[in-house]
């Protein structure tokens, strides 16, 4: 798939792996700025090889990733997001340290000016965290942490979010409310990419792509992939 010149990112013939092992075969995607694209995959798909090779964690056999239309496919991490892309991974936090610690590391990954007054910008988004600043983050609940990996994310106030299973180990009612605060965001122009197998996150899908066995077998949007037969009774459990 040749860069698209409206893209914030595009990931052309991806191929990666760990060691002898073949994870992604020839893996197109792309997002738009400001739009919010779910990339849906049962565990075991190749969902976090992908995203682990977007954000330089692991490196690209085959093929070329482009942000902010330039060809970022051989650099570093950091400089990534210098670039304005940023991971939040399914631990996402440091649990040893404080909630404000996490914060700051967040915002001086990337040389914030004023980490203290982006701290402050986001404890007015999650209320929550600023009770508790002090207190490790290892003491708060599932859906508690999630929110602190996303504010440690905003920390460095990206163009782009990717996040690895944001729904993981939480409660159904804590699914929602990181759906909730993930919807909120999408009207202050970020752009988000949502690795997960919960179908729940299509609601705030502005287009989806369906990873399995490490290939890409469905791109469109979300009416087009419920129109789909196969999909329906793969991901919705309709006949």
């Amino acid at each position: 798939m040749p860069p698209d010149a409206s893209a914030l990112l595009t990931a052309s013939g991806i191929d990666a792996g760990y060691g002898t092992m073949q994870v992604l075969w020839g893996v197109d995607l792309d997002v738009r700025p400001g739009e919010t694209v779910l990339l849906l995959g049962a565990n075991g798909a190749g969902k976090t090889t992908f995203l682990k090779s977007l954000v330089g964690l692991i490196e690209v056999r085959q093929g070329a990733i482009t942000l902010a239309g330039r060809d970022v496919t051989r650099l570093t991490s950091s400089a990534r997001m210098r670039l304005g892309m940023t991971y939040m991974s399914e631990l996402a936090v440091f649990p040893d340290l404080s909630i404000e610690e996490n914060i700051r590391v967040g915002a001086q990954a990337l040389g914030h000016a004023n980490p203290d007054a982006r701290a402050d910008e986001l404890y007015g988004l999650f209320p929550v965290l600023r009770e508790k600043r002090r207190a490790p983050a290892s003491s708060l609940s599932g859906g508690q942490r999630k929110m602190l990996g996303i504010a440690k994310a905003l920390a460095a106030e990206p163009k782009l979010l990717v996040m690895d299973e944001p729904s993981a180990g939480l409660s159904p009612l804590f699914v929602k409310e990181v759906i909730r605060i993930l919807s909120d965001l999408q009207g202050r122009g970020l752009a988000l990419l949502i690795a997960e197998q919960n179908i729940g996150f299509l609601d705030i899908a502005t287009r989806v792509f369906v990873l399995e066995g490490g290939r890409i077998r469905f791109s469109g949007t979300v009416a087009e992939m419920t129109d789909n037969d196969a999909l329906r009774r793969a991901y919705f459990g309709l006949k």
